[in-house]
């Protein structure tokens, strides 16, 4: 690997490093409304930005990009539903969520049925980010980096799992120290200047892969023949065979996108840190725009990749790093590799924040020590967030070998992401749905959507009917349980949602159009390549 590659990949981390930390040197990381909610200072550049690259790290990078290797266009699904989500978000879900004033989703739990629910929400999150998310970013991250800086060259460590092992624990040690030292607005601001490299790297790379494609006479060129050598790869709608089938896209797909973007922890954070309502709802709808351009550069390079390693025995997730080494220049391959160290870091260091941030709130703050300082709880969940970063460090490693990276992280969230899901929509929706509905809908969610997958002979039956569509089901099935519960145990009194005026409520004008907007391009997109 040259040296100049590695030297401009040391350079530009260092760079995001020196200026992040100028600029956030002087924040108040000491108060929990510092420390955890950035102060309810930050404007929608920030909010995009952050929102961005918290969901941009090499899980999606690499996974979705390896997905796109095996099945073509139709993964998009992931990127362009995702902006009907964060309409959603935008339009419905936000206004509610500011209302109340809240910096974790339990909170909002806890306020519209009862502690205990908090409690079990929490606890659900948690064991979730350990074992799940944090794992995946990490592990994703160092096959991106290994195949991008050709480490096992340049180190001269001929395992792989030693190698594999020594990567996992330098990019979690760099971003537990990002999380846990800087607080959320730090986090905000370094994933605003890496989404400005990710961004601008995604599309280079395009460009390269492009020439690549066509012997460098042109990026149209190499368009034309992607699309005649490759047609079937090139089509919106998803075959019964592929990941993403057509249909999917409007039952467990469209509910996994949208608890993804409208009550996961990890990612709305931020936006209960706006400004103020406006400001929220123009950092959402910015980023649904920025969603729409996702397929260029997180499916169009595994297409790419197709087309010129399909014959050479690259493993799915694999082919990204691989197109990335061969077509880049190698002071760009050495920018671009800094960069999606950022995006690691970036959704590393915002789940840690956020496990975090809902254990000390939470647990900490709310059973644990109820008469904890600001002081106390901010050092409580730096010595949590240390615990849970060596476990995912620890966990990792453990998770080579899987088929399908994105596939496996999307079948494996939608365990809590949908009775999470159904319990706040039930809860926001409805006024005399009691608490034991939603503990109920909360544990046998969980655990019907486990069986489904682990459990013989439960397990049969995602095989028979898709698993989204059996996700979908027991969405259904949630949702119908907490409102017979209701109607024939009704709370006492119905509830109110009050509001606290953590902020301000006037929502920006031009929300609404520019929703209605992005659903139109959406549709757009899908009818453009429906075939291919």
């Amino acid at each position: 690997m040259p040296l100049l590659t590695f030297a401009s990949f040391l350079f530009f981390t260092g760079l995001v490093a020196f200026i992040t930390w100028r600029i956030t040197r002087r924040d108040d990381h000491a108060s929990t409304n510092g420390f955890f909610l950035a102060g309810r200072s930050l404007t929608f550049p920030l909010i995009a930005g952050s929102l961005l690259m918290t969901n941009l790290s090499t899980e999606q990078m690499v996974g979705l990009n390896g997905s796109a290797f095996s099945d073509g266009l139709s993964v998009m699904a992931w990127e362009v539903v995702a902006v009907i989500a964060l309409v959603a978000l935008g339009l419905f879900f936000l206004p509610r969520f500011l209302k109340s004033g809240i910096a974790t989703v339990p909170q909002l739990l806890e306020i519209r049925f009862d502690k205990g629910t908090q409690l079990i929400c929490n606890v659900i999150f948690l064991i979730a980010y350990a074992v799940i998310l944090l794992p995946i970013i990490l592990y994703s991250g160092a096959i991106g980096l290994q195949g991008m800086l050709d480490l096992q060259s340049l180190t001269g460590i001929e395992s792989s799992t030693t190698l594999l092992w020594l990567t996992v624990w330098i990019v979690g040690i760099i971003g537990s120290i990002y999380a846990l030292f800087g607080g959320l607005r730090t986090v905000a601001v370094s994933d605003t200047l890496n989404g400005v490299g990710l961004l601008a790297g995604g599309f280079v790379i395009v460009y390269f892969g492009l020439q690549a494609v066509s012997d460098n006479t042109g990026i149209m060129a190499g368009w034309e023949i992607l699309k005649e050598t490759n047609p079937d790869k090139l089509n919106s709608i998803g075959g019964s065979d592929q990941q993403v089938p057509f249909f999917t896209l409007f039952t467990g797909v469209f509910l996994i996108n949208l608890f993804y973007w409208t009550t996961n922890q990890q990612i709305i954070q931020r936006t209960f840190a706006a400004k103020n309502l406006a400001e929220g709802q123009k950092g959402v709808l910015l980023t649904g725009f920025f969603k729409l351009l996702g397929p260029l550069y997180l499916v169009l390079p595994g297409i790419i990749a197709y087309h010129l390693y399909a014959d050479q025995g690259v493993k799915a997730d694999e082919a990204y790093g691989h197109l990335v080494f061969n077509v880049l220049p190698a002071p760009l391959t050495g920018f671009f590799a800094a960069v999606m160290v950022g995006a690691i870091l970036s959704s590393f260091n915002s789940a840690l924040n956020s496990t975090t941030t809902l254990f000390s709130l939470g647990l900490y703050k709310a059973v644990l020590k109820k008469d904890a300082t600001d002081e106390q709880v901010v050092n409580a969940s730096k010595v949590f967030g240390w615990i849970m970063a060596v476990s995912a460090m620890i966990i990792a490693p453990l998770l080579a070998g899987q088929e399908s990276l994105f596939g496996y992280l999307q079948k494996m969230n939608a365990i809590y992401f949908i009775p999470i899901l159904a319990v706040v929509l039930v809860g926001l929706l409805t006024r005399r749905v009691p608490p034991m509905a939603a503990k109920i809908a909360l544990v046998g969610g969980c655990l019907l959507i486990f069986a489904g997958y682990f459990i013989p002979p439960f397990n049969k039956l995602p095989t028979i009917m898709n698993e989204f569509h059996f996700v979908a089901l027991v969405f259904a099935l949630l949702v119908i349980m907490m409102l017979v519960i209701g109607a024939l145990r009704p709370r006492a009194e119905s509830w109110i949602q009050q509001d606290v005026g953590a902020v301000d409520l006037t929502p920006w004008k031009g929300a609404v159009p520019a929703g209605i907007a992005l659903v139109v391009l959406v549709i757009a997109m899908y009818i453009a390549f429906a075939g291919g």
